[in-house]
């Protein structure tokens, strides 16, 4: 969470170029001590889509999402949101995997959604009836209204998850960066999240979402990202989850298995949210 708020906090506004995408990756390589986390990744995300972001364990999807949001410099390579860096804009929300955050932090759910602001009002001024509003509108947009004086260890793992996109609508932001936020929830809060999606969409925000769900990305996003280190396929998924390219991304942790509709992915590993088959 501290790391997250000192990205937000160090991110000056800086006006959006008209007539270029959202979001435009060139060549983007990133190394940890001579481990290569990314490499030579290049595409472009335009406003309003929402996009999946599938593969294996390690296969850089956090490490994706931390140098979109400014967190992770890269190594080589361009990142542009709205023609400029993303240093420069107060517009990215990103939303941590919940095993990331130390949820015995002493704040209240309230507390976190106005951390969001912050780039609005400034770090030392303190919240006006605007910034309360905002805050407000935010939490019950998502449902959780009634929990903003409540400790954020006290929470469920779904509303956990909705205290983040709260933040992110406190922010304003156009760009929602959302690591894995489906793990370990049950199939409601799941759909609770989906449904604040599907509002997220009315709003032309655009989202890019990882998940371990090959299911789930082909049914309910625009496009998918399939990623090892570097970009095996983008774009709708039909033509991304073909069997070659699954193979490609994950190479000896999936079976595939034809059936009378597609194929059958089966998971070889047992991992946390990737437990069950997946039929395209």
């Amino acid at each position: 969470m501290v790391q997250t708020l000192r990205a937000t906090l160090s991110k000056p506004h800086v006006a959006h170029e008209p007539g270029t995408p959202i979001l435009a990756v060139a060549g983007l390589t990133v190394r940890y001590d001579g481990y290569v986390a990314l490499e030579d990744m290049t595409f472009e995300l335009h406003a309003g889509e929402q996009v999946a972001v599938v593969g294996p364990n390690g296969a850089g999807k956090s490490t994706l999402f931390k140098a979109l949001a400014g967190v992770q410099p890269p190594t080589r390579g361009t990142i542009r949101v709205y023609g400029h860096g993303p240093e420069g804009h107060i517009c990215i929300a990103y939303v941590p995997q919940r095993s990331a955050v130390d949820w015995s932090f002493p704040v209240t759910v309230s507390d976190v959604v106005m951390m969001g602001r912050i780039g609005k009002m400034g770090l030392f001024r303190h919240p006006g009836k605007e910034d309360a509003r905002r805050v407000q509108e935010s939490l019950a947009l998502v449902g959780i209204g009634d929990l903003a004086g409540r400790q954020i260890e006290a929470l469920s793992g779904g509303q956990q998850q909705r205290m983040f996109i709260a933040r992110a609508l406190a922010q304003e932001a156009a760009l929602m960066l959302m690591d894995e936020p489906l793990t370990g929830l049950d199939l409601p809060s799941q759909d609770g999240i989906f449904a604040i999606l599907q509002e997220l969409r009315r709003r032309n925000v655009t989202v890019m979402l990882s998940t371990h769900d090959l299911n789930q990305a082909a049914e309910r996003f625009d496009r998918a990202m399939l990623l090892n280190r570097r970009l095996v396929g983008f774009g709708p998924p039909s033509e991304v989850f073909t069997q070659e390219r699954l193979l490609a991304a994950y190479s000896g942790q999936l079976r595939l298995l034809p059936v009378t509709d597609g194929v059958l992915a089966v998971s070889d590993t047992c991992c946390e949210g990737d437990h069950d088959g997946h039929t395209h």
